[in-house]
């Protein structure tokens, strides 16, 4: 409990010859999943569908949970009443967008950024804190384990030095994924926020990776392999802060960097073999409503409406409702009722969606 937050680069041996070794399997996969995302024309598809993905799996880290079916119409329907937790949820999704734009469009990945990322999670933008009070609790027990720094200024101290260390690699250089890692526990410690600091931390790890060049587009959500062991995770976090445990925590990280990429490689070869199949049966069943832009808006979101068609396609109420419904009639879309409105489901990409395979097998 006496431990106290210093600024990075960690006064530590980062790169042991344990720590080398697994970053280079990471590393392996990482430009695997890198070249398989590039393979889909449209990377919009992958944005969209892996993202929701990953902002239901971070969300239910903090025990805001929500199914499918309700992301995907929330998503699809913002005016139509849902539930609180898909609505957080597609907020995460927004801030994951919101963020990939601004990396690329800068190269950096700056506090105004991680700012007005958390605004969108949270839905305000109450800033940085500012007040003293805030402890990390068990959730069980309610015993105090962990007290963050706790004056505004010293908060603000470590956000621009935290600000430093991820866009200046020659501040403590490092491998990039073992500078992830560290990144991502420092971020956690600061706990800049009043709230949606974990949600915020866990996106920062992927616009990281973008911002180094390691992806090019945020496809690598590490939550799905947090969320089955959160006890190692945050057991993992606080032995730093008790016992100066850093190798241990970046080959935790690294670990789930491979495991989350080997997993995301098989779910985007799965979506791409989906998007050809529906390519092929449409061009050859319906070869007039047939077009690469089709096929992107189906495999865009896993659920679609008529106004979607209308507005990716540039064509009139009739023809996307005559579209959908052949689409229906052929099997490749499931019809649905909401309110007064009619939405479709995407068979295919909804299955892989919901029921993932597990990671992609050893190369």
């Amino acid at each position: 409990m006496n431990w106290r937050l210093t600024p990075l680069p960690p006064e530590a041996d980062l790169e042991t010859r344990d720590v080398l070794r697994r970053a280079a399997t990471a590393h392996r996969y990482l430009a695997e999943l890198k070249g398989v995302s590039s393979s889909i024309p449209n990377q919009g598809v992958l944005i969209n569908s892996l993202g929701l993905q990953e902002a239901k799996d971070s969300s239910a880290i903090e025990n805001i949970v929500t199914t499918h079916d309700e992301l995907y119409r929330d998503s699809l329907f913002p005016d139509l009443p849902h539930t609180a937790a898909a609505k957080e949820v597609n907020r995460y999704a927004a801030a994951l967008k919101e963020g990939y734009e601004a990396v690329k469009a800068s190269g950096l990945l700056t506090c105004n950024n991680i700012r007005a990322v958390q605004a969108v999670i949270v839905g305000n933008d109450a800033g940085f804190r500012r007040q003293p009070g805030t402890e990390l609790r068990n959730d069980q027990t309610g015993e105090t384990i962990y007290v963050p720094p706790q004056s505004g200024d010293e908060v603000r101290d470590l956000m621009a030095n935290l600000e430093r260390y991820i866009n200046d690699d020659d501040v403590g250089p490092a491998d990039p994924l073992v500078r992830m890692a560290v990144i991502h526990f420092q971020f956690e410690s600061i706990h800049p926020f009043y709230d949606g600091n974990g949600r915020t931390g866990r996106l920062l790890n992927v616009l990281y990776l973008v911002r180094c060049g390691l992806l090019d587009v945020p496809v690598l959500y590490l939550s799905r392999r947090i969320i089955r062991a959160k006890a190692q995770y945050y057991r993992a976090l606080q032995d730093v802060r008790d016992h100066a445990a850093w190798e241990a925590w970046i080959i935790y990280m690294l670990g789930v960097v491979e495991e989350t990429a080997r997993h995301t490689i098989g779910l985007v070869r799965r979506i791409d073999g989906a998007m050809t199949d529906y390519k092929r049966r449409i061009r050859r069943d319906h070869p007039k409503l047939y077009s690469q832009d089709l096929i992107a808006c189906l495999f865009m979101h896993p659920y679609t409406r008529i106004g979607s068609i209308e507005r990716d396609l540039d064509v009139g109420r009739a023809t996307a409702a005559k579209y959908l419904g052949a689409l229906t009639a052929g099997g490749f879309l499931d019809k649905h009722r909401v309110g007064r409105a009619n939405y479709y489901v995407n068979r295919a990409l909804f299955e892989i969606l919901a029921t993932p395979e597990p990671s992609a097998p050893e190369t």
